[in-house]
């Protein structure tokens, strides 16, 4: 099993960085892993911490319409540069913690993705050289309100209520490039979403690189990576859960704002 990085805050309210055990006890690291964070000879025991989302960025830099089959499903043809858009960190929640629905939109949507963790200051790079800039992999949800996306004409209010961005719940260093992703609601076994990554248009290194060119990345910076074919809309109570092979499960219920 691929190392598993955590981010995890112990019973005092101390907030650490951690790899998980198969034991289920985190071994502390002395700072960030992508700040070459070592680890400690200090453990905390599975009832003596939470898990918490795996980074935070300084921003979340999401990618629009990158399936040709989601855009399909939206109606329009796939962009010929990457479509990008910002997230505020305040969307982001850790697996397990609620996703509140907001008073203001009667359609909100799950949106299964793999999501970039960059590792290092990244300013006007090549392709080549942004794969050294991803520092691993996690899963995330871009959860957006549809019917104000539509009625805005742009995106920023419909992607950016608070926990609107579930992420996590670890990070792994690498994986396969024709890994699953899938997205499940409630106790249904069918999957709702069903997709490769290596569905993308654009792929990873090639947004990490169009990406610097507009803005630096910091470290503990996130990149959405798109949505495949099979969006649609969540109701009070529901749970939905998205599992990319190589790194595990996304779990969040929906509940009330």
């Amino acid at each position: 099993m691929a190392q598993r990085y955590v981010r995890v805050q112990n019973q005092e309210g101390q907030v650490y960085y951690g790899l998980l055990q198969l034991s289920l006890d985190v071994l502390l690291l002395d700072a960030p892993p992508w700040m070459q964070g070592q680890p400690t000879d200090i453990k905390l025991a599975p009832e003596s911490y939470q898990i918490l989302a795996p980074c935070a960025p300084s921003k979340i830099v999401a990618v629009g319409k990158n399936y040709a089959d989601h855009a399909a499903e939206m109606g329009t043809k796939v962009p010929p540069e990457p479509l990008i858009f910002i997230k505020p960190s305040t969307t982001i929640i850790a697996s397990e913690e609620h996703i509140m629905y907001p008073p203001q939109s009667q359609r909100v949507d799950y949106e299964g993705e793999l999501a970039l963790v960059i590792g290092d200051k990244t300013v006007c790079c090549t392709p080549e050289e942004a794969q050294a800039k991803i520092w691993g992999y996690t899963i995330a949800n871009d959860v957006t309100a549809r019917d104000l996306q539509s009625k805005d004409g742009q995106w920023t209010r419909a992607k950016s209520f608070d926990t609107f961005c579930p992420l996590g719940p670890w990070i792994v260093r690498e994986i396969n490039p024709g890994a699953r992703l899938q997205t499940f609601l409630n106790d249904d076994i069918k999957p709702v979403q069903s997709t490769c990554i290596d569905q993308m248009v654009f792929p990873p290194d090639y947004l990490v690189s169009y990406i610097s060119q507009v803005m630096t990345l910091l470290p503990g910076d996130v990149v959405l990576t798109g949505t495949p074919l099979g969006v649609g809309s969540l109701q009070l109570g529901d749970r939905v859960r998205i599992e990319i092979e190589g790194i595990g499960r996304l779990e969040n219920t929906i509940v009330a704002r």
